[in-house]
């Protein structure tokens, strides 16, 4: 196959190896390994590309679901994206039933917390334009936040030290989803932290 010919195979700017689209193409690994190394191919992780001339159009958001399915964002990059922390995010960060995993490439640093299968839900889904990705709502990032770094929370300075905007939480947590979600979660050290975010 021809680099041309990927190209109008390809319909979208990421793409798998597995892509349905390629079964009963000939495509072969040196060819691969050569648009990566001609820089007309990015390399996501093994199997995953993305089309070099589109990189511009694609959002990291995008290729965090797509490397690791499946996968929402949450945590840190959630409580940023609603601006529950002061801090920017330089990592994407997941929460996934699987297990935990770590990516890097052209598009940043791809990381997935794992969390039990009976816990993934509580997201919104984010249409893009090549695709979609998930996204954790403001409730269950918080929860999911302290889910999985409680044992670093045990008393008032540990809570403190998390630099939350309080306000922008207070003002954008739905109380009785955030106490129907936490109650979910069916922790009892969770509760004492969770309460202090509700007006």
């Amino acid at each position: 196959m021809k680099y041309d010919n990927l190209t109008k195979v390809i319909k979208t700017p990421y793409f798998s190896l597995k892509d349905h689209s390629l079964h009963g193409q000939k495509l072969f690994d040196y060819q691969i390994n050569l648009w990566v190394k001609k820089g007309h191919l990015l390399r996501l992780k093994n199997g995953m590309y993305a089309f070099t001339k589109d990189k511009k159009r694609i959002k990291g958001e995008e290729i965090a679901a797509f490397l690791y399915e499946p996968s929402y964002l949450s945590l840190e990059s959630a409580l940023a994206w609603y601006g529950f922390i002061p801090e920017m995010v330089y990592a994407y960060v997941s929460v996934t039933a699987r297990v935990n995993r770590k990516f890097t490439n052209d598009f940043g640093a791809f990381l997935y917390r794992h969390i039990k299968s009976e816990l993934f839900w509580g997201y919104t889904e984010i249409k893009t334009e090549h695709g979609h990705y998930l996204l954790a709502e403001p409730e269950k990032a918080l929860l999911d936040y302290f889910y999985l770094n409680l044992p670093k929370i045990s008393n008032e300075a540990d809570f403190d030290n998390l630099r939350f905007n309080m306000d922008t939480i207070k003002e954008k947590l739905v109380a009785d989803k955030f106490l129907k979600y936490l109650a979910a979660f069916g922790v009892k050290k969770m509760k004492t932290w969770a309460l202090q975010c509700l007006p």
